[in-house]
């Protein structure tokens, strides 16, 4: 069991000396550095072989909590599967621990926060859909028209031996419109 510090920097031409210098101060006995990596991408290398890498009753400890992730959605998720697994976490600068009651409240708070940001983006979602319909605009993928006539064309040329891709030149259809004009009424066809 032990204490296992995660340093990150966002560009290749930072350096990570005063997380280490930190993490080092807070007693961890290894450090893993990932460079030049977002904070808001959900697969770290570094961070990867940090979570293979623990067992249970280590502590995970980073600098600052943006240093392990910049979305708190999945701030939160890590952190729960961390628990889950048997493992603390302790952030250095907030101050925040999951072995005590209040680091435990505190990351309640934070998933508090993170549900209320989910909230206001589907009402943004919502309203903006909202605004779209009362202006003639319908939200999501356009509904496809069929042409029975460009139905009936791509089917003779089936016939006449043609291939997909020639039938759409012909008819001004993609390849992909062809086949699905070439599967209309195949369903209710003896096999």
């Amino acid at each position: 069991m032990g204490s296992i510090g995660y340093a990150r920097v966002s560009t290749l031409d930072q350096n990570a000396d005063l997380q280490h210098a930190a993490l080092e101060a807070a007693g961890c006995d290894r450090i893993f550095t990932d460079h030049g990596v977002s904070g808001t991408m959900a697969s770290r290398p570094e961070l990867d072989k940090l979570l293979d890498h623990l067992r249970k009753g280590d502590e995970v400890v980073v600098w600052k909590l943006d240093r392990l992730g910049r979305n708190t959605r999945n701030l939160l998720a890590l952190i729960d599967d961390l628990e889950n697994r048997g493992v603390h976490f302790r952030s250095v600068t907030e101050g925040i621990s999951t072995t005590g009651p209040m680091g435990k409240a505190m990351l309640t708070v934070m998933s508090a926060f993170a549900q209320l940001e989910r909230d206001q983006l589907a009402e943004r979602t919502r309203a903006g859909m909202a605004a779209a319909a009362e202006h003639g605009r319908k939200a999501g993928r356009r509904e496809i028209t069929t042409d029975h006539a460009k139905v009936k064309r791509a089917k003779d040329l089936r016939a006449q031996g043609l291939a997909p891709a020639d039938i759409g030149k012909i008819i001004g259809a993609s390849r992909a419109t062809v086949y699905r004009y070439l599967s209309i009424g195949a369903e209710n066809q003896p096999m």
